[in-house]
């Protein structure tokens, strides 16, 4: 029996590959060929169209790397192929690697107009009238995992960046012509596919294993393999038999959803993800036309903002899918940005702009939080997915971690604040599924609630350029609606499924806190001067909202609401989850660069002007001093501004002692050896030592490293087996500034790099800051600065959006583990119940804690900050060069503490000429409730918008003022719409602008304030 199955399924598959897969495209006829080479970047499709052509043959080269040819396609359907289906056949030479990863293809008409898109696994064009007159925009993107341009484990080129890139061309055109589509024949290929995928999932002891494989048996026998066109009907119908057995009533429910995951930046430029987007809606919205039941659901609406603007012909298609509920608007979010590196803000704005979108241009309200492919999941996300209207989460992501299987696939997940959201992990762990018979069947195997939910969903279609689903695809569908042995599938919207998992699914598991990915790790620091131009424009954005705000109702200056609306979509496309994590060409990197320095100066710009327009008289002698953090500062309260500075601390002590280069202002004494390391730091407050007795800090560590595959995006735990402990020193100077700032400078050199490190401690602060530069030039290695602490921590905490998130440091289970290295904001805090340290920085994210018990049986809690990597795929050249990075250590600190120096060492005072102190627009009472954000509100009204939360895991009431005449007042929701809330949240006082705002740890709450 064994021997006849295999024989059955060999000729199953002789069969499919050599007789009927190549009968689908029956008689052919020639097409004419042109072609015309844009220069340089793409051209509007007005300007391809008109160009000059010139001949082709089929064999013809083309495409030189990031390059774009145009094709022109005429011909004559034969008269005596009238009534037939005829297709245009158009294999360009695309790489055999799959979608995506290859040249590809947007056919469209004369007018414009988008027919399909074309790769290597679509050539294939619906002819429907006699006189042929196609083009095709070619794009000739190198297939980055191709040899010859790197791989995951390998080496990246210089064809990932079009101003390194060779010229040669890539490609040559293989087959333009013109082909009868043998309908009958395409069917039959389906129903052996379906039937013979099935049966092969299926186990040798299943009864219906063995009807299938008779089924075909008798199939292939009616099959005349030299007149396959002529008997593919008797095939069919010796076929229907298994194809008609239907599903046994308890088998499990697939809600199969079109889908195209297009990263916005990847191995690709954000320019060529625009034309990637408008070939994948324009395939989607041919196959609808002939498929009226595909449901094709696309996220990140940058995405299709880029549609109505660059291409309006392919945009007016979506509108017309999206009116029939085939083309489904999901995510609600600018773009599928990473949910670790975003700041509290940006996060929440990417639900503003992305919920709005959909809103404005189609009226709906989407209430799926579509991230399948992120990094990991901010424990933040279930407030802000709730706050922003919406209502069900999903991913893929965690079925990627290296040790730990995520434990459930439907279930409640539980934010921080408390906050429950309805999540699902497709169990068929892809978001690229072919709706093969071995995909579904692993979903199934692989549901963890079975016996408890019976009820999955399964996103289909290529993703990245591939064009999402196809017409094969669909024919699958078909066939497994109701088919023995198989999984219930229909084609329908995330929605629908999340409306019958509810109902299917009464009480799900919970998982509390944040979704860490294990894996990808490296994320936290690839790329440092993306993540710089990230962390920058936050903050500046904050700036800029707060002062124009202020300006605008205290001067009636005119908010500059269009340039921060345009300002904040750029900065939140870049926090897309293969930019900000670093993880891309270095084309992306290179242009994120010029961006960010570009927004930098437009906010700096909106920021001076509105200080300006605050400060008053510009002749003044004196000066204004901004303080836009969220507590005050040096008698600068937050949020306002002070004329003329207070009278300055005593200035700090700089001497040198038997021990090293002491350094002491009376809140804390620091002591650098002749090595160039912190050997103690000792807070005035509790005459407590920080530094482990017998260790350094600020030491600088090289690891090699080299992962398993993933340069840019894996760091694994066995790089910290191999340390060099960077102590030699090439200088080490010391002195004191006017302003009484003491400062030690520390120059080392290491292989082929140099770092400066400039150690400052100012009068009346409780920090050191460190302020470093490293001229990086190394290869596959990992800097990171540690400080071991003499304190016996349980726990790490680490700011996150809207708050902070807890682990542990300990290594009991494979989940603490492998939490081996750590995203943070901020700060990094770690302490015992009386004491804490903190280490505060301006850009770093990656973070490892780890602890060791010394011989005087104390323990030693060692906490490092990761500075930069060198990784070479898929930027062989990442972060080589000048690299700043700021941190400070914070000894005696609280959370308070450390979230106060956080946002210090972040937002700078700022000064300007005038005579005017600015009172803050708005004041709390309250140090562990932090004001998020001042603002205008976003429909132009004027309405003043407050988003304050609670910062330090604590239940808390403040008092909050308004200095601004208001009338009516509400608290809403991230879109600014009212929401109904508990009648102690927010409470007006008999005081003028006064509230009383009662929070739960880590709440948010905006307000607002109707001044119309």
């Amino acid at each position: 029996m064994h021997d006849d199955r295999v024989h059955i399924e060999r000729r199953i598959r002789r069969i499919l590959d050599e007789r009927l897969r190549p009968s689908v495209h029956g008689a052919t006829a020639p097409l004419d060929l042109e072609f015309w080479e844009a220069p340089g970047e793409p051209v509007p499709v007005k300007e391809g169209l008109a160009a000059s052509y010139g001949e082709a043959k089929p064999g013809h080269v083309w495409g030189p790397v990031w390059g774009t040819t145009w094709f022109h396609l005429t011909g004559t359907v034969p008269a005596d192929w009238s009534g037939r289906e005829v297709e245009a056949i158009i294999d360009l030479g695309f790489s055999t690697t799959g979608p995506g990863f290859s040249a590809e293809g947007l056919v469209m008409r004369p007018d414009g107009s988008p027919v399909k898109a074309l790769h290597p696994l679509s050539t294939w064009v619906p002819i429907t009238e006699a006189n042929v007159d196609l083009y095709v925009e070619a794009a000739s993107n190198p297939d980055m995992f191709a040899e010859g341009f790197g791989v995951p484990h390998g080496v990246g080129t210089a064809v990932g960046d079009i101003e390194t890139a060779d010229q040669e061309p890539r490609y040559r055109v293989r087959r333009v012509e013109l082909a009868v589509f043998e309908r009958e024949v395409y069917e039959l290929v389906l129903d052996l596919e379906v039937l013979d995928q099935l049966m092969r999932e299926l186990s040798t002891g299943d009864p219906r294993r063995w009807n299938i494989l008779r089924a075909i048996e008798a199939g292939l026998d009616a099959i005349d393999p030299r007149d396959v066109v002529g008997t593919a009907g008797a095939a069919r119908e010796a076929l229907q038999p298994a194809l008609e057995a239907p599903a046994v009533a308890s088998a499990h429910r697939v809600s199969a959803v079109g889908h195209a995951h297009i990263d916005t930046a990847w191995l690709w430029p954000l320019r060529e993800t625009v034309r990637k987007v408008a070939r994948t809606a324009a395939n989607v919205t041919q196959l609808m036309d002939a498929h009226p039941e595909l449901v094709f659901a696309m996220s990140s609406a940058q995405q299709w903002a880029w549609m109505k603007q660059h291409r309006p012909a392919v945009w007016e298609r979506m509108k017309e899918k999206v009116a029939t509920g085939q083309f489904v608007p999901v995510g609600g979010m600018w773009v599928e940005s990473d949910t670790n590196l975003p700041g509290s803000e940006a996060l929440a704005r990417q639900f503003v702009h992305g919920k709005r979108f959909f809103l404005d241009e189609f009226g709906i309200d989407t209430q799926e939080v579509w991230l399948p492919d992120s990094f990991g999941y901010t424990a933040a996300l279930p407030q802000l997915v709730r706050l922003s209207g919406s209502q069900w989460f999903l991913t893929q992501k965690m079925s990627w971690n290296q040790i730990d299987k995520f434990p459930h696939h439907t279930f409640w997940w539980e934010g921080m604040d408390g906050t429950r959201i309805l999540t699902h992990l497709p169990p068929v762990d892809t978001y690229n599924s072919d709706l093969s018979g071995k995909e579904l069947a692993y979903a199934v195997r692989n549901y963890a609630e079975k016996g408890v939910a019976n009820r999955s969903l399964v996103p289909f279609g290529y993703g990245d350029g591939g064009g999402g689903p196809t017409r094969e695809m669909i024919g699958r569908a078909r066939r497994l609606k109701d088919l023995e042995g198989s999984s219930r599938v229909e084609i329908e919207s995330p929605s629908a499924f999340f409306r019958k998992a509810a109902e299917d699914h009464q009480a799900p598991s919970v998982w509390a806190g944040e979704m860490y990915l294990e894996g990808h790790r490296a994320c936290y620091t690839t790329q440092h001067a993306t993540k710089v131009g990230n962390r920058r424009s936050e903050h500046l954005l904050r700036e800029a909202e707060l002062w124009a705000a202020t300006a605008t109702v205290r001067t009636g200056v005119t908010y500059p609401s269009a340039q921060l609306d345009l300002i904040w979509k750029r900065v939140l496309t870049h926090q897309f989850h293969d930019i900000l994590p670093g993880t891309s060409i270095a084309w992306v990197h290179r242009q994120a660069r010029t961006e960010y320095a570009e927004i930098a100066a437009e906010l700096e710009q909106i920021i001076g002007d509105a200080q300006r327009a605050l400060a008053g008289n510009a002749d003044a002698s004196t000066l204004v001093t901004f303080n836009a953090a969220p507590h005050a500062r040096d008698g600068v309260p937050a949020g306002g501004g002070e004329v003329a500075p207070v009278a300055p601390h005593s200035p700090t002590d700089l001497r040198d002692a038997d021990a090293g280069i002491v350094l002491d202002n009376g809140l804390i004494r620091v002591v650098v050896d002749e090595r160039g390391l912190i050997t103690s730091a000792v807070d005035a407050a509790t005459g407590r030592e920080a530094i482990a007795p017998g260790s350094a800090a600020n030491l600088l560590q090289l690891h090699h490293d080299l992962p398993y595959e993933w340069d840019a995006w894996e760091v694994d735990r066995h790089y910290r087996y191999a340390v060099t402990d960077l102590t030699q020193l090439e200088a080490l100077t010391s002195g004191q500034r006017e302003d009484g700032v003491a400062w030690i400078e520390i120059v080392r050199t290491f292989g082929a790099s140099r770092v400066t490190q400039t150690l400052s401690l100012s009068p009346g602060a409780q920090r050191l800051d460190i302020d470093t530069e490293v001229d990086w030039q190394e290869c596959e290695k990992f800097l990171k600065a540690a400080f071991p602490l003499d304190v016996r921590a349980d726990v790490s905490t680490a700011e996150m959006q809207f708050g902070y998130v807890q682990r542990a440091t300990t290594t009991n289970t494979t989940w603490e583990r492998e939490k081996f290295e750590i995203p943070a904001h901020r700060y990094l805090h770690v302490g015992e119940p009386d004491y804490g340290v903190a280490v505060v920085n301006d850009s770093t994210y990656g973070h490892d804690v780890s602890r060791t018990v010394r011989d005087d049986g104390g323990t030693t809690t060692t906490l490092r900050l990761s500075l930069l990597r060198a990784p070479r795929f898929p930027d062989p050249q990442t972060d080589l060069g000048i690299q700043r990075v700021k941190y400070a250590l914070v000894p005696g600190a609280s959370l308070l503490d450390a979230t106060r120096e956080g946002h210090w060492i972040n937002l700078p005072g700022r000064s300007v000429p005038g005579d005017r102190p600015v009172t803050p627009l708005v004041e709390i009472d309250e140090s562990g409730i932090v004001l998020s954000s001042v603002k205008l509100a976003e429909d132009g009204s004027g309405d003043i918008i407050v988003r304050v939360y609670e910062s330090l895991g604590v239940r808390c009431r403040s008092l909050l003022r308004v200095d601004a005449e208001f009338g009516s007042w509400s608290v809403v929701d991230l879109l600014e719409r009212s929401l109904d809330v508990p009648p102690n949240l927010v409470q007006k006082t008999e005081e003028e602008g006064a509230f009383t705002v009662s929070l739960r740890p880590f709440q948010i709450v905006t307000l607002r304030l109707h001044r119309s």
